[in-house]
């Protein structure tokens, strides 16, 4: 009676050693799993030693952006839309899953870079130009995009900068529109050229779910920003604006 007394007291003593490992090997999981979370996030952002190469914009050169193309020849430009967290170098890859989980400096990054379609011409001379960037939801990368889906948030903030190597655009934003990944027309860049630009803007007019007139036409160049919607497998949000050179 003694032995299974305290063989029962051995084999307590034993669960409750198991059962606390148990317990530590979870929290530690789950403090893992926080800092995992956070450190994608935090890699969302720029840092210092990145920042040091956004071009200022001062001069018809931007000699920053050749110095961050030295280190990764796929950077082509750097994109800023005014009072978002939308300030960042953009890469074009050989295809367009090479970035998706890439940063600038080609390494592996969950959050990885705002990047242009593999099928634009990467001096931005096309007439319509595709930019891509993963949906954050603490508004890094183009997390700020699904905003523009609210009127006051469209309404408030209508300018951005495309910083190029050799030059400098202003973008002028006048669409949000929101579309499904297969869209044949928006997610094929290639097929709009001058002769096409018209009927495409007319198309991005009725699919809308905000727009202002700035008067665009088929003379003009237009750039997509191309983000995942929320709570929307295929769902995609896209702003378009306006290129225009600095005078």
């Amino acid at each position: 009676m003694r032995q299974a007394a305290l063989a029962a007291k051995a084999g307590n003593r034993l669960l409750g050693i198991v059962a606390g490992l148990l317990i530590l090997v979870m929290l530690l999981y789950g403090a893992y799993s926080l800092w995992d979370t956070a450190m994608v996030y935090a890699g969302a952002f720029l840092d210092d030693d990145l920042l040091r190469y956004k071009p200022t914009g001062e001069g018809e050169d931007n000699p920053t952006l050749d110095e961050l193309m030295k280190i990764n020849p796929d950077v082509c430009g750097w994109i800023t839309i005014d009072d978002t967290h939308i300030d960042y170098p953009v890469v074009q890859g050989e295809d367009d899953m090479e970035y998706i989980n890439k940063d600038v400096y080609g390494e592996f990054s969950l959050s990885g870079s705002i990047f242009l379609d593999s099928r634009n011409s990467r001096d931005f001379t096309d007439s319509y130009s595709l930019v891509y960037g993963h949906h954050m939801s603490n508004g890094g990368m183009f997390g700020d995009i699904v905003e523009f889906v609210n009127k006051d948030y469209f309404e408030g903030h209508k300018t951005g900068t495309l910083y190029l190597p050799d030059c400098t655009y202003q973008i002028t934003l006048f669409a949000c529109v929101e579309a499904d990944a297969s869209d044949s027309l928006i997610y094929n860049p290639d097929a709009q050229d001058p002769s096409s630009l018209d009927s495409f803007l007319s198309y991005i007019e009725d699919k809308a779910v905000q727009y202002r007139d700035i008067g665009v036409s088929s003379d003009d160049r237009i750039i997509g920003l191309s983000t995942c919607a929320e709570a929307v497998t295929n769902g995609r949000v896209v702003v378009y604006g306006r290129l225009e050179t600095e005078s």
